[in-house]
């Protein structure tokens, strides 16, 4: 599948010991056969150098749970990690060993039996539908640069896309016609998700301005440099934005992905259709914003229950 890194993450790894070339190997094989985000990329390759600058001089055969849990508590004994970010450290490192053993270099697991912190998964935070009318209020985009801004904040939220998304698109990606965009998500997986007329309106707006640039043109692009947006200036556009608003909350370009899951489901919308537009893999994931509306739920009680109605 066709992937548009931005970028790149180095995968070369310096080789300065036996562990640090395994690394590099491994790497090479995340961004090649399995396709991984640079995000990932950029995450594991800083975890994974940091464990082998540990265990310098040592030979990836000789990998033990003695290495695996000195780490593990070096991460937490530093107390500066989240649980998230030390659960991705292990993660990183688990991944590491499985490709390890699948190359007959590593024997063992030395991940069995030890001990590992639990995943807690917090409740996405997402606005109502009525912070969601303050945010993409009429009248914050109707000149110059707010043009580009309105668009894609308008996007994130019609399709609920990463930020990583909205940065990878180019201009033929959107297709006016069926109202729809086609999306490269984690791991290069390519999906089609629908656009609503609104979003597609003041794109089409956006590009006008720009004199309509061809299919292969980004279709964000710096209003300075003229050149692709990246995600982080998706996260900068966003904020200065959000700054412009009424919105009184601390709101990330994300926290419109899960507005766009919540408020799809909290109206009816099938929880595969919006697993499938999303690009979750599992389920499971989708779920969570099944919990997160207190609001519908306490809706839909009074709605149903006998006693409450009369």
């Amino acid at each position: 599948p066709r992937r548009r890194p931005h970028d790149p993450v180095r995968t070369d790894v310096a080789p300065d010991g036996p562990l640090r070339l395994q690394v590099a190997k491994f790497l090479t094989h995340l961004r090649g056969a399995r396709g991984a985000s640079e995000h990932t990329l950029r995450a594991y390759r800083a975890d994974l150098e940091t464990f082998a600058s540990r265990n310098a001089g040592l030979e990836p055969s000789a990998i033990e749970r003695v290495h695996v849990r000195s780490f593990i508590a070096d991460i937490q004994k530093a107390g500066t990690a989240s649980r998230a970010t030390v659960l991705r450290r292990i993660s990183a490192l688990r991944s590491l060993v499985k490709f390890l053993r699948a190359g007959g270099t590593l024997k063992g697991n030395p991940l069995l039996g030890v001990p590992l912190p639990k995943r807690q998964r917090p409740l996405p935070k997402f606005l109502s539908e009525s912070e969601m009318a303050a945010l993409l209020s009429p009248e914050l985009g109707t000149e110059g640069w707010t043009k580009r801004d309105r668009a894609l904040i308008e996007l994130i939220y019609s399709s609920g896309l990463r930020r990583a998304e909205i940065a990878g698109l180019s201009v033929g990606d959107l297709d006016f016609i069926e109202g729809t965009v086609r999306v490269f998500g984690k791991g290069s997986k390519e999906r089609v998700i629908p656009v609503g007329k609104t979003a597609l309106g003041v794109i089409r707006e956006y590009l006008r301005d720009r004199g309509m640039p061809p299919a292969g043109e980004p279709l964000f692009t710096g209003t300075r440099t003229g050149v692709r947006l990246s995600a982080d200036g998706v996260a900068f556009v966003f904020g200065r934005w959000v700054k412009r608003t009424s919105v009184l909350k601390k709101v990330s370009p994300h926290v419109l992905r899960h507005s766009f899951a919540t408020h799809m489901l909290n109206h009816g919308c099938d929880i595969r259709a919006v697993q499938d537009m999303l690009g979750h893999a599992s389920l499971q994931t989708t779920q969570i914003y099944t919990h997160v509306s207190l609001e519908k739920l306490q809706e839909d009680y009074r709605a149903a229950h006998p006693r409450v109605t009369r």
